[in-house]
């Protein structure tokens, strides 16, 4: 959700004192399939993490980060048993409310916020992401940001970060140094 909070703070309050900005793993421009947002996700599947979370919160972090990082693909070469842990722990800290109420705010509309933006922005996005999927997020965002490039890393889960560093690293050196 940090993607969110970076397009709606430069939206809102301009871009005075930032000179860029990188969106990694990316929810805007708006997840929610609508009339007017054909490409978004099923809303179906937003009422489903839900109710998973109702029924066994712990069962949904273990799918979720399943799917966060890909594990099929991943698990142990990319990520490991201890780090995929690690994750767990710290999302099973999280209140049970505010990890059923969240859910609610993946659903905000930043298609307004996006031509606010006016300074360099980089996103990097996981092509495999079946969090966030690219289709749906980081691939609609060419136009809608004026200085924008985007990096997919091709096969990528959500975190890409953890998972191809060596391609968010170099994509971000090179961002920067620009």
């Amino acid at each position: 959700m940090g993607t969110g909070e970076v397009t709606r703070y430069l939206a809102r309050y301009g871009s005075a004192r930032v000179a860029k900005a990188v969106l990694i793993g990316v929810l805007p421009p708006f997840v929610l399939k609508t009339v007017d947002n054909p490409e978004g996700v099923d809303g179906q599947v937003f009422e489903g993490i839900k109710a998973a979370i109702v029924k066994d919160r712990y069962a949904y972090f273990g799918d979720f980060f399943d799917n966060f990082y890909n594990t099929d693909t991943f698990a142990p070469d990319r990520i490991s048993g201890r780090a995929w842990d690690a994750s767990f722990q710290v999302a099973v800290t999280a209140s049970p409310f505010a990890t059923y109420a969240c859910v609610d705010l993946w659903l905000t509309d930043f298609r307004d916020d996006l031509p606010e933006i006016d300074i360099p922005t980089l996103v990097i996005h996981g092509t495999a992401d079946r969090i966030l999927p690219y289709e749906a997020t980081a691939r609609r965002l060419p136009g809608l940001i004026k200085d924008l490039r985007l990096v997919p890393v091709e096969g990528g889960p959500h975190n890409i970060g953890w998972t191809h560093p060596e391609q968010v690293n170099t994509a971000l050196l090179d961002f920067l140094a620009a």
